[in-house]
């Protein structure tokens, strides 16, 4: 445990007791990707030591944020006031989960099995000899953790004026023992009770109980953590929640299952990001509505937005990449440079139409003069995002999907634009051409 209570503040492992530890690893500055490490010590810690259970906690920035502090992207409350019945469907809810492709690092943060030393104070016998259960407990925090806590003590050293605290406790290797606990002194606040020991006056009882008792809006909660390895975490929370519902029935009275952590945060970003593209599309649209006075040309300008999307979905497909908010937050991006590059095709194609041109021959000069800064464009973007796809230095690997989205995209957006959207260009403006020139000769 840490030394002191501000050290927990700067951790979010939630140590729970003496049986946790934190090691933190720091990889060189020419390392492979982390999820690598990672897995390689997944399989061979359990080996090198049986019996001792591990887990990779978020060590970047980002992670914790979206985790909200939680020291696991997936957390499977049970939440309900029957701690004994919550803890047996826990660990039936445990088991099951186990079987989901894709999880790792799953365990139960409370556990149940820390062994305990209840002293029970004999109150009568306490009484007879003039102490009090406050002056039994007193001597016994004292011995145990310091008289820092309850009895504060400073020191001036007289010649640097530096201010110490001083506290008073039984050194560690006097306390080994049961017998030693019992050998403690107790005295009280009342002059004429002489001092005792610890064992005349208490029950000593081993036991065993939850290590920690944890709350969620003020309800007791126990947490089933865990984390995806070789899996989106979409997909494992998927499967986690049809678990859920199947073993409902199984829950205590009054109890109930949520899934938070960032399985929750992801899918209300989804939602969120989703949302916004799609709002984003129609803002551009109407936008150029606005500009170019036609509801025909600005629909042409975005016909290339179908093909960025097809081109950000291969390109994540290709490189192993899952979807997300990076992922999705490329999309957005990508969805602007290639409309802006459709805008300069379809502008130029509609200015030789002003000047007399059919709309075949305005598409194909367009296309053809439009061609260098079209690609310019979409190459200086395409050369900007790839240190970004590589996911280079420490950390890189989370902003990765953010530029291979990007890269696709904008790959597929290309190509569309200098070849699709003129085509589509003729087809719909021919029409339209023609009834002008009719119009015209009437």
């Amino acid at each position: 445990m840490p030394y002191s209570g501000i050290n927990l503040s700067y951790s979010n492992s939630a140590p729970v007791g003496t049986s946790d530890v934190d090691i933190l690893v720091t990889l060189s500055t020419k390392h492979h990707p982390t999820d690598n490490y990672i897995h390689q010590l997944r399989l061979a810690l359990p080996k090198e030591f049986p019996g001792v259970s591990f887990a990779f906690l978020p060590a970047d920035m980002v992670s914790e944020i979206l985790n909200f502090g939680l020291p696991a992207p997936i957390d499977v409350q049970v939440v309900g006031n029957d701690m004994e019945a919550n803890r047996r469907y826990a660990d039936t809810l445990l088991q099951k989960i186990r079987f989901v492709s894709g999880t790792a690092d799953l365990r139960i943060q409370q556990p149940f099995d820390q062994p305990y030393l209840r002293l029970r104070v004999e109150r009568t016998k306490a009484e007879q000899l003039g102490f009090s259960a406050r002056d039994i407990a007193q001597n016994l925090l004292v011995s145990m953790s310091g008289s820092f806590q309850t009895s504060p003590t400073f020191w001036v050293d007289p010649k640097s004026h530096v201010s110490y605290s001083i506290a008073t406790q039984t050194p560690q290797y006097r306390t080994d023992t049961l017998q030693d606990l019992q050998n403690i002194p107790v005295t009280g606040t009342n002059p004429s009770a002489a001092p005792s020991l610890m064992a005349s006056l208490v029950a000593v009882q081993r036991g065993a109980g939850m290590a920690v008792v944890s709350h969620y809006n003020v309800a007791p909660v126990i947490d089933i953590f865990g984390a995806a390895a070789g899996r989106d975490l979409g997909g494992v929370g998927g499967d986690i929640n049809k678990i859920i519902d199947a073993t409902r029935q199984q829950l205590p009275r009054g109890s109930r299952v949520v899934v938070r952590g960032q399985v929750q945060t992801m899918q209300a970003s989804y939602i969120g990001l989703l949302s916004g593209l799609a709002f984003s599309i129609v803002l551009v649209y109407l936008l150029i509505v606005v500009n170019f006075q036609s509801w025909l040309d600005p629909f042409i300008m975005i016909s290339a937005l179908p093909a960025a999307l097809a081109g950000i979905a291969w390109f994540l497909f290709i490189t192993h990449t899952t979807l997300s908010v990076p992922a999705l937050m490329g999309t957005i991006m990508c969805m602007g440079v290639a409309t802006a590059n459709s805008i300069l095709v379809v502008s130029f194609a509609t200015e030789q139409m002003a000047e007399g041109k059919d709309s075949i021959s305005a598409a194909l000069e367009a296309g053809f003069t439009r061609f260098r800064p079209v690609l310019m464009t979409a190459l200086a973007m395409i050369i900007g995002m790839v240190p970004m796809a590589l996911g280079l230095g420490d950390g890189g690997e989370q902003n990765a999907p953010l530029g291979r989205a990007v890269i696709g995209g904008l790959i597929f957006a290309t190509v569309s634009t200098l070849f699709f959207v003129p085509a589509f260009f003729s087809v719909l403006q021919g029409p339209r051409r023609r009834s002008t020139q009719t119009g015209n000769e009437g």
